[in-house]
């Protein structure tokens, strides 16, 4: 094994030069730190952010976009991509001898089992996407529909949550609606009340985000399901912001579908999603994009991802995102991001020049705080704490900044955050 670390090192090394071999040599990565029970907290957290190759002196606060992999990953794709290029030939990936030559052709049931556990439901209700877009599409152009049928939104969806819809609408003559929602979000009965006064007896799907992307409200999920069960509407969730946020629980919620990127919150590579729909629905959902296995109706979820050749490192870096989460922890890394949240917030409630669009009802939040400065547009806003304090937030918009907290960021940077902004009141 140390050889073949060495090799891998000394490759990469005459491949990319200098750079890469700062990022190898100085740091072994390993799970091992992050299972130990921590006696002190903030000690166990400084030593989670040495998991990433964030530079120094610069704080991200933009993982509601793009989540940085930890170095574990990284260095589980790289081994991945080096010993498949040096061992091309001594690999037959019929006889399953080396790591996969490709992938798109494979059901990788360990992943999705690992995934199930994560998500609560069996690995045959999982395909494994690219992201969350694609598990839209995959269910929305997998439903039969038709001329009359009611899709419904919100006005807060991403474009990832609505292009399906408003495609089935304009193709197959579908109605298209969208429920307006309340900015800030505080009170969980106003929610579902939005939602239902548009639904009517021709609704047949309602389409909805689990937590906003703007505003990164937690929208009240299970209330919602609950009722459309009831009214025989069939529920997906766009989960993008959530696996790897909060805690998922698709059983509970009792939904029929659920689709996720985990390139944000979970912190797996570009590529990473999921998608689940229950056992006792999927049956009545097309293929989309087919291949040998298009009509598995044993594997369902197998189904739903024939995908043609991929790249299979992205598959390894997949399933090494997932263990570095359930090394930490899912509890533990959950609390954490809502600690970080709630401790911005409360920052930002101090503030008299500062307006809050997020929820500040805690039950409907989390690491997602979306706000805007007196006198500042966003984008003037972003530039600001980052020309001061190398702080790098995400405007949306003309006028909002969003503000996303994660494991590997601090109190003390969130400190230097209100810092800046409280200056900006005075």
């Amino acid at each position: 094994m140390t050889q073949r670390r060495d090799f891998l090192r000394s490759v990469a090394l005459a491949a990319v030069g200098t750079p890469f071999l700062s990022f190898t040599k100085s740091r072994e990565w390993s799970l091992k730190p992050l299972i130990t029970p921590p006696s002190d907290p903030e000690a166990y957290w400084r030593m989670i952010r040495k998991q990433f190759i964030l530079k120094e002196g610069q704080t991200y606060f933009n993982n509601g976009t793009m989540g940085p992999t930890p170095g574990y990953v990284l260095d589980t794709m790289i081994n991945h991509m080096l010993h498949y290029n040096k061992e091309a030939a001594t690999i037959d990936y019929k006889d399953g001898s080396g790591p996969e030559l490709l992938s798109g052709y494979f059901p990788y049931v360990e992943l999705r089992e690992k995934l199930g556990k994560l998500i609560n439901c069996d690995y045959k209700e999982i395909s494994l996407t690219q992201n969350a877009t694609f598990g839209m599409n995959y269910v929305g152009m997998g439903l039969n529909l038709k001329a009359g049928d009611e899709l419904l939104n919100t006005n807060q969806e991403h474009g990832g949550g609505f292009g399906a819809w408003q495609t089935l609408a304009k193709r197959k003559g579908c109605v298209y609606k969208q429920a307006e929602m309340p900015v800030p979000a505080n009170d969980t009965r106003e929610i579902v009340d939005a939602i239902f006064s548009q639904v009517t007896p021709k609704t047949k799907v309602i389409a909805v985000p689990h937590i906003v992307s703007v505003y990164g409200t937690v929208m009240p999920v299970k209330t919602i399901c609950e009722e459309a069960r009831r009214r025989g509407i069939f529920t997906i969730l766009d989960g993008a912001q959530c696996v790897g946020h909060i805690e998922v629980d698709v059983k509970d919620i009792g939904c029929d579908a659920y689709y996720s990127s985990l390139h944000k919150w979970l912190l797996a590579p570009p590529g990473s999603g999921l998608l689940y729909i229950n056992k006792n629905v999927v049956g009545d959902i097309w293929t989309t994009i087919a291949s040998y296995n298009w009509d598995n109706h044993d594997d369902h979820g197998f189904r739903l991802m024939q995908n043609g050749t991929g790249n299979p490192a992205l598959i390894a870096g997949y399933e090494a995102a997932v263990d570095f989460f359930n090394s930490v922890g899912s509890k533990r890394w959950t609390s954490r991001i809502k600690e970080l949240g709630a401790y911005l917030r409360n920052g930002l409630k101090e503030m008299p020049h500062v307006t809050i669009s997020s929820s500040t009802n805690e039950e409907l939040a989390a690491g997602i705080t979306t706000y805007a400065v007196n006198g500042l547009s966003g984008p003037e806003l972003q530039k600001t704490l980052w020309e001061r304090e190398r702080l790098q937030p995400r405007s949306v918009g003309e006028e909002l900044l969003r503000h996303s907290v994660h494991i590997y960021n601090s109190k003390e940077e969130i400190d230097r955050a209100l810092g800046v902004i409280g200056e900006l009141g005075r």
